[in-house]
């Protein structure tokens, strides 16, 4: 009697057993399976990143490591590899990376992908492409310059992925450019001398001793006045030329000079300042303070802002 019962059971099993499988045999498993395939451009082709082998060029043997610190200047030249892509070939930096490259002689910075080895003859820095080139505004084929690797937003690496600019960067304090223009420079003048020429111009104006000299010989007591005006004062001659204009505006706190006047005007609103042009560049300077001590709060959110070279200094 319990034969009819077994085979019932074993007819169940079995039916169970071909359902389950039917239903493995539909679901693809992953999308790769389903036939998927990986955007070119999208973040896995970040991935993974490439160092290499040390390798020598005229005698000189580099070695590729993953340096998240790396900040170095140089020569910037431009080769023809990376067409308008905004790319960059360097020698040790990991394949792919990302650094800002700036000019030293003009403060614009650029965002580029560290994707070749490179330059391969010479002591160049970095070889960039066309379209690096281009964007960093290089004319004469070689440039001095900036390269520090940053750790961009996953917007701009998509950018610079799909042979796009990325957004422009605030260009670089020209004191700052200076500074590191000098070490690859020494004997190369600093490439701010507009502003300082109008900030000393005032001092070389002693024409305005010349009318008090004029009034000396007046047959009245106030001739000793200009022995007075000859021996020390003639040096002040600047200062009662600041009274009258506003006895609140003697010393102002110069926090950055720039190439760009919109990057000027930026900064200026940011900090409470104002922007002024001095020559083909634009000064940017937080004004209206009566003494040095008034000034010292200014300076100090300056300086907290990454302009360490802001100074104070007495208002033209």
């Amino acid at each position: 009697m319990k034969l009819p019962v077994d085979r019932l059971a074993a007819l169940g099993l079995l039916v169970f057993v071909a359902a389950c499988g039917h239903t493995g045999e539909s679901r693809p498993l992953t999308a790769l399976a389903a036939g998927g395939t990986v955007p070119a451009t999208g973040p896995a082709a970040a991935y993974p990143m490439v160092l290499g082998e040390p390798f020598a060029i005229d005698g000189v043997t580099y070695t590729p490591a993953d340096t998240m610190n790396y900040d170095r200047v140089g020569y910037a030249v431009s080769g023809p590899d990376g067409g308008t892509a905004v790319t960059l070939a360097d020698r040790t930096l990991p394949l792919p990376s990302y650094a800002e490259v700036t000019a030293l002689k003009t403060g614009r910075t650029i965002l580029a992908r560290v994707e070749r080895r490179g330059p391969m003859t010479g002591d160049n820095l970095v070889e960039l492409s066309p379209g690096a080139a281009a964007q960093l505004g290089m004319t004469d084929g070689r440039a001095p310059v900036r390269v520090r690797r940053v750790n961009p937003s996953e917007p701009e690496r998509a950018l610079l992925r799909s042979g796009q600019q990325a957004p422009e960067r605030m260009d670089t304090p020209m004191s700052l450019a200076a500074v590191l223009l000098r070490k690859l420079e020494p004997d190369a003048a600093a490439p701010v001398p507009p502003a300082q020429e109008q900030a000393i111009a005032p001092a070389a104006m002693p024409s305005l001793a010349e009318p008090k000299a004029a009034t000396a010989p007046a047959p009245q007591v106030s001739e000793p006045k200009p022995v007075l005006a000859t021996s020390k004062p003639a040096p002040k001659s600047p200062t009662p030329r600041a009274n009258p204009a506003a006895p609140g505006n003697r010393v102002v706190v110069q926090v950055a000079t720039f190439s760009n006047a919109a990057s000027a005007a930026d900064v200026a609103k940011k900090l409470g300042g104002v922007a002024t042009p001095a020559g083909k560049y634009h000064r940017v300077r937080i004004v209206g303070f009566a003494s040095k001590a008034e000034a010292g709060a200014a300076l100090a959110k300056a300086r907290r802002a990454g302009y360490s070279d802001a100074r104070i200094q007495r208002a033209d």
